[in-house]
């Protein structure tokens, strides 16, 4: 009787779901792109333990001495995601495409990491020139800001790119909103091409004055998924006009004025800080602040009041949070938008260390 209530426990364990532990990669091939001779290179895969029990990596065995590897010598717990890294040694010249068989209690067989790139004799060093990296395509830049722009405006500006893959592509922006447009020159990079994304924006297709924002994605060609890894911040600031007012009515507008226009923050190890600017109305009809913006995160404001009488004051709260400034790609900035004919906008710009 006890042999078969062991015998029953073992059949009950084998018939439980194999998906109770689950090694999950989120990019099982990595191409690195070039490299020079002798230059190692490194590529990074990010893995998840989806199941809820703990994962151990028994071994990562890669298919060649030339290659080394690195992972996690210790239990990793349910839901946790964590990185193999698979360091190629760089002393042949040529394509290579180097294996890795991964070892775990997470799948009953070893999962499989690809590691591709080409040596070449020399590398250029682009990360001066082309410092933002999304894939294959390297960037100029990966923020645009249109500023100081009148109704029926049309402005331009560039994204310089570069391929530093081994195939060819065809660049494009996806996610455009109505007031933008792109062409793409030349049409297809070629390997070790470079060209030049032009993004036109027509200032009559927005409505609203004061900023507006949008994220556009860089693809590599026609039909390419969205990926949050090649985003391009977008600012546009459209700013009401004056053209029309006469020198005497200039003399009784109203007219705003700043403690200050820049704030400089050192958080010396606090989580936030907080600095005040004190906002006068010199002017003699009152002064509306029409519009308050942000154009980053890690930004928090409060203003007094946005309406004051000639003479009046009130106070603008900037409060900074350290963490959320680390992630911003534009400079942290904050908008107004008044109705004093010689500051319509007013940008504050904020200096955080």
């Amino acid at each position: 009787m006890k042999q078969n209530t062991s015998i029953l426990a073992l059949l009950l364990l084998l018939t439980l779901p194999v998906s109770a532990q689950k090694l999950v990669i989120k990019k099982p091939t990595v191409n690195v792109g070039r490299t020079g001779y002798q230059q190692p290179v490194t590529a990074v895969f990010e893995l998840e333990n989806k199941s809820r029990r703990k994962l151990k990596i028994e071994a990562v065995k890669p298919d060649c001495y030339c290659t080394t590897v690195e992972w996690p010598h210790r239990d990793i717990n349910g839901g946790e995601k964590f990185q193999i890294r698979m360091t190629y040694d760089s002393r042949q010249l040529g394509h290579f495409d180097k294996q890795a068989a991964v070892v775990s209690n997470g799948s009953a067989k070893p999962v499989y990491l690809c590691m591709q790139g080409v040596v070449l004799t020399e590398v250029k060093d682009f990360s001066k020139t082309y410092p933002i990296d999304m894939g294959d395509l390297l960037l100029d830049k990966n923020a645009l800001e249109f500023d100081n722009v009148n109704m029926g405006d049309i402005q331009q500006q560039e994204i310089h790119i570069y391929n530093n893959g081994s195939t060819a592509y065809h660049p494009n922006l996806m996610h455009l909103p109505s007031y933008l447009s792109a062409t793409m020159t030349p049409k297809r990079l070629s390997p070790r091409q470079a060209g030049v994304m032009k993004v036109t924006l027509n200032s009559a297709m927005i409505h609203d004055y004061g900023l507006s924002q949008s994220s556009i994605y860089l693809a590599g060609n026609p039909g390419d998924k969205v990926s949050a890894d090649h985003e391009i911040d977008v600012a546009v600031v459209l700013l009401p006009s004056f053209a029309g007012i006469s020198d005497a009515q200039r003399q009784y507008a109203p007219k705003m004025q700043l403690s200050k226009e820049n704030v400089d923050i050192s958080f010396n190890g606090k989580k936030k800080k907080t600095d005040i600017i004190e906002i006068t109305n010199t002017g003699r009809t009152q002064l509306d602040i029409t519009s308050l913006q942000l154009f980053t995160g890690g930004l928090k404001v409060s203003l007094g009041s946005s309406t004051l009488r000639p003479g009046a004051k009130t106070k603008l709260k900037i409060t900074a949070l350290r963490e959320e400034l680390k992630k911003v790609r534009l400079r942290p900035r904050i908008l107004m938008i008044t109705n004093d004919p010689s500051k319509p906008k007013v940008t504050i710009t904020i200096n955080a260390k």
